[in-house]
Parts: C-alpha cells; sequence; structure tokens
C-alpha cells in the first residue's frame, strides 16, 4: 500500500482551553510480556487482531496527527515490542517532514533483539520502566519479569548508540520505596536520566490499596535530597516531567505527579489505544473512534483529520483522580496507551 501524505494546510489542534496539541502517545498494542501489579490484573483478556490498528492504519492516523501540527510521537503498548515487524512503522513515521521526535516506551526485555534495528530505522530516544534493581522483589511487581533481561536490554540500547536513555521508576510505598536511592546510584553510574512517577488510578486491582501505597512526588524527593543536591531546570521533553540536576552528573532527575502536582493546565497530549480510540485525557473518558472512521474511508485523510479536529474541544479541562473511591476509569493502563 502507497503511503497516505497529509494535508499540511489545515488547522492546528487548539483545545477549548486553548492549549495546542503536539504531542501523541501511539499504542501499538495493547498486549505485554509483564503483568505489572500497578497497570493491569494477573489474568488479563486482551483483543482479538481485527480489533487492533494494522500498521497501515497507525501510520495513517499519525501522517493525519503530523500534519496538524503534532511533532512529537510516543510508540507505546502494553510492550510495544510484542507487536510484529514494529521496525518497519518506525521507519515509515520517521520519514513524515514535520516530525520532529519519535520515542519509544518499552519494559527493555526485548532491546537485545530489537536495539539495533530500531536505531537503523531511526527510533530518536527511548524511555524503559525500571521498578527495582532486586530480582526477586522486581519479579513480583512485575509477576512475570525478570531483571536480568532488563540489565541487558538497557546495556544494549546503550551499545545501538541511544542516547538519552530514560528510566521511568513507579514508586510504591512499602514495595519499593526503599530503593529510591539505590536506583538513583544505578543512573548515574549508567549515565542514564530517571523519572519518577506516581502510581496512576487506571482499573479495578486487588493487589494492592492503592491510597495506602500512595508516595508523593515531593516526599521520593526529599529522600533524593538526603543525598544529593537538587537543581531545578526549565528542561522540557514535550511532556509532565519536572526535572531536576544533580551536581557533576549528566543525570537528570524527572517526577511525574498526577495526584500532588496536577499538571493538566499544561497537557499538550492525546492518546491512540491500539484499537484506534482516541483519549482526550488518561483521566477521563472523553474519546473518540478513529478505527470507524479508517475502516469507512480507507485512505482518506480528509475524514480522518476532520474527526480529529472534531475532537479535540471535548478534551477535559483536568482530570480528577481519587485514591480513597474506586477507580473512575476502567481501562487499564495497557489499553489505554503508557
Amino acid at each position: 500500500m502507497e503511503d497516505v501524505h497529509p494535508i499540511t494546510t489545515v488547522p492546528t489542534l487548539i483545545d477549548g482551553f486553548g492549549r495546542q496539541i503536539t504531542y501523541l502517545r501511539l499504542s501499538v498494542t495493547d498486549r505485554c510480556d509483564f503483568r505489572c501489579v500497578y497497570c493491569m490484573a494477573e489474568n488479563m483478556t486482551f483483543l482479538p487482531k481485527s480489533q487492533i490498528l494494522s500498521l497501515d492504519e497507525l501510520y495513517q492516523v499519525s501522517a493525519a496527527f503530523v500534519a496538524l501540527g503534532v511533532n512529537k510521537i510516543r510508540l507505546t503498548g502494553g510492550e510495544p515490542l510484542v507487536r510484529a515487524n514494529l521496525p518497519s512503522l518506525v521507519e515509515r513515521l520517521v520519514n513524515l517532514n514535520e516530525l520532529k521526535e519519535l520515542t519509544l516506551t518499552t519494559n527493555g526485555t526485548r532491546l537485545q533483539q530489537f536495539a539495533v534495528p530500531l536505531k537503523t530505522a531511526g527510533l530518536d530516544r527511548i524511555n524503559i520502566s525500571l521498578d527495582s534493581l532486586n530480582p526477586k522483589r522486581f519479579h513480583e511487581l512485575t509477576r512475570t519479569g525478570h531483571l536480568h533481561n532488563v540489565l541487558d536490554g538497557i546495556r544494549a540500547a546503550q551499545d545501538a548508540g541511544f542516547e538519552r536513555i530514560k528510566l521511568n521508576s513507579v514508586i510504591l510505598r512499602g514495595r519499593n520505596d526503599d530503593e529510591i536511592l539505590n536506583l538513583v546510584h544505578f543512573a548515574r553510574h549508567e549515565q542514564l536520566n530517571l523519572t519518577f512517577i506516581e502510581e496512576m488510578p487506571l482499573g479495578q486491582i486487588d493487589e494492592h490499596d492503592r491510597a495506602k501505597a500512595y508516595i508523593s512526588s515531593d516526599e521520593i524527593l526529599e529522600v533524593i535530597q538526603q543525598e544529593f543536591l537538587l537543581t531545578p531546570t526549565l528542561e522540557n521533553t514535550g511532556g509532565p516531567a519536572r526535572y531536576y540536576k544533580i551536581p557533576n552528573s549528566m543525570t537528570r532527575i524527572g517526577i511525574i505527579s498526577p495526584h500532588s502536582h496536577n499538571f493538566c493546565s499544561s497537557c499538550n497530549r492525546v492518546r491512540l489505544t491500539a484499537e484506534g480510540r482516541l483519549i482526550l485525557c488518561l483521566g477521563n473518558e472523553h474519546s473518540a473512534d478513529l478505527r470507524s472512521v479508517m475502516r469507512t474511508h480507507p485512505n482518506n485523510q480528509n475524514y480522518l483529520q476532520t474527526a480529529i479536529l472534531a475532537a479535540i474541544p471535548i478534551k477535559p479541562e483536568t482530570h480528577h483522580f481519587n485514591l480513597n473511591e474506586s477507580p473512575q476509569i476502567v481501562r487499564f493502563m495497557n489499553m489505554t496507551g503508557g
């Protein structure tokens, strides 16, 4: 199939609160080889293949968003590297003229196989999830994962030539909060950036009590500052993180605080699920079905761009997370797209 070339004379994406949308988080699959305790249930039912967007559809919708002013795309899942032929999609996306950055978030277990093909295809940057450096605890938190595979994946990404590799760590009180400084030391030693993320209440879980496991970003920073002087920076990678410098180190510490420091006023992103549902806000159900548009009007960018433009005004002003109530959002993170 020939690539669909986006129309570049259409309006940019401005929501009802004056925020310009320049960042698309594109889920390529809902499947994952982990079952992380904060992300999904232990026994998951995944979508049938017929409901998942094809690689051609993923490219078409990306081209439509880039034509409308999006300049950064992050490939997510589930675990994006379980999707067959993903480097071929990367190779097509990097040729979208107005796309400035194409990145990927992964659990790292398949990077030994895919780091070089992804780098060759033109991927700019990689984020790798790492919540523990203790093999037994890592397996408990992921339910199926093995730490050595992720560490080997990090080294494979480094060897492939990826720069600005970033680790993401979700910290849970009583589970891995005693590893905050260990993770910082590891990041400094490997010259990686590290972002700590407050757990987000998506989907019904019974493995732990989210309210009791919650630890704020301010508490995490206090722990780090027991050993390191942190200096806030104006650095911005296009996402919700706030960044801090450590003296005499290449490592940057990031903080993502959906509970303690709401970042909705500057939100510049939307998410597309693997089945083609455009999620306008992580913490709300406002959405639009782009799969039906593409399958009713295949290869027609005008219909697709019109549907996107019609959806953006329903993006809500803010999310409302309450850890003491049942989750308002029943979809798990793997369904949303990390």
